[in-house]
C-alpha cells in the first residue's frame, strides 16, 4: 500500500471554516467522482480542530503553526498509482483536481509526500 499525504494551509482570503466546508462539501466529490480514473483505494480528509489545546501542544514543543488540515489518499503500489496517472481519464482527473485545489489550497506552503505507512499499534 502507498500512500500520499498532503499537509494543506487554506488560502490567506479564506476562514478556517470556509476551507473546511469547501474541501469536504466540493473538493471531497470531486475527488470521489475521479477515484476509478485515479485508481483510488481509500481517501480520507483529517480537519484540525480550532481549540487553545493546539497552541498549548505547539507551544511545548516550539513546533510551527498547525496546518487546517491533512488528506491522506491510498493505491496498492506506486506501479498502480503511475499507471493511473498514464492513462488520457487518470491525467485529466489529476489536471481537474488541481485546478480546483488552486480555489482553497495555499499549494506553495502545503507540503504533500508519498510513503508506506508502517503500523506500530
Amino acid at each position: 500500500m502507498i500512500k500520499l499525504t498532503f499537509c494543506l494551509r487554506r488560502l490567506p482570503q479564506l476562514s478556517r471554516e470556509e476551507f473546511q466546508q469547501y474541501w469536504l462539501d466540493t473538493h471531497a466529490p470531486l475527488v470521489r467522482s475521479f477515484a476509478d480514473a485515479l485508481r483510488i483505494r481509500g481517501y480520507v480528509q483529517l480537519h484540525t480542530t480550532t481549540t487553545a489545546l493546539n497552541d498549548a501542544l505547539r507551544a511545548s514543543r516550539g513546533g510551527p503553526e498547525e496546518y487546517d488540515g491533512v488528506a491522506e489518499l491510498w493505491w496498492d503500489s506506486l506501479e498502480d498509482l503511475t499507471a493511473a496517472m498514464s492513462t488520457p481519464e487518470g491525467a485529466a482527473a489529476g489536471a481537474a483536481l488541481l485546478e480546483d485545489e488552486k480555489r482553497f489550497i495555499d499549494l506553495e506552503r502545503s507540503p504533500l509526500w508519498l510513503g508506506r505507512e508502517k503500523e506500530i499499534l
